[in-house]
């Protein structure tokens, strides 16, 4: 990485398991005739990056990147979380603990490059942070109270004090009899799940603690924050393009690219 944190100075680590409950073979599946992984590498291809990898923990993801162009590295089957892939990829490729590695998911082949750029520029400019990610505004209350949606607040430096599927901020005078009335303002803000990385933190983080608020929440990003770390936050004009995690999703997804 150069001494002057350009936004080139990352590398884009897209981790990819095959089993999937809800939708099976899930980086392989067909759309508009490639597999969903190496679309997902060609939106992270047109980021910034230096270097652009997919982690995969099945040789036929690894053949299947191979066949268009896409490199692809094999990882053990049995980590528990993506970050975890990723800290075994970072070692597989030579990383050093001071590289930026942003964590784009396998399931999102609407991934705008922008934003890969925007959440490593983010890190980059933070030294006292471990972590980048991203929010945009909910503009809607549906959203806001729906447990699915995860929602970030932040303090004046852009950095997060908490995220959680409850509707945060909670606006007290907001109240009406039937329930919350309208959305707080300003506007509450909805995370985005994007990470950037310091290679040293990720590769300390698969054997930190959980968290006990990460087990209530479910949350992974809430271990970061109770061991005392900071994680910066982008705020993003836009919401991003939906990801892929049912057959609804993907069906979606094919239409939406099918009109390209």
């Amino acid at each position: 990485m150069s001494a002057a944190g350009s936004p080139a100075s990352f590398v884009v680590l897209i981790p990819a398991r095959l089993a999937s409950s809800r939708l099976p073979d899930k980086p392989l599946a067909d759309i508009a005739g490639v597999p969903m992984v190496v679309r997902v590498a060609r939106q992270a291809h047109l980021s910034s990056a230096r270097l652009c990898v997919v982690a995969a923990d099945d040789m036929r993801i690894v053949e299947a990147c191979a066949a268009h162009g896409v490199q692809a590295i094999l990882t053990r089957k049995d980590h528990m979380s993506g970050s975890d892939r990723l800290a075994e990829a970072c070692t597989a490729l030579g990383l050093s603990d001071d590289d930026v590695v942003v964590n784009v998911q396998g399931d999102e082949p609407l991934m705008d490059p922008d934003l890969i750029n925007a959440v490593a520029a983010q890190l980059l400019s933070r030294t006292d942070c471990v972590m980048s990610t991203a929010a945009h505004a909910i503009d809607g209350l549906a959203d806001f109270v729906n447990p699915n949606v995860v929602k970030v607040v932040l303090d004046h430096q852009q950095t997060a004090l908490y995220f959680s599927r409850a509707p945060i901020p909670w606006w007290r005078d907001g109240m009406a009899a039937e329930g919350l009335a309208a959305l707080p303002s300003p506007a509450p803000l909805r995370h985005v799940g994007i990470y950037a990385y310091r290679v040293g933190y990720l590769k300390r983080f698969p054997g930190l603690e959980p968290a006990p608020l990460e087990t209530t929440e479910s949350l992974e990003q809430l271990r970061v924050l109770w061991h005392g770390e900071r994680i910066a936050v982008h705020l993003s004009d836009v919401a991003p393009g939906p990801g892929v995690d049912t057959p609804q999703d993907l069906e979606r997804v094919r239409r939406m690219l099918s009109r390209d």
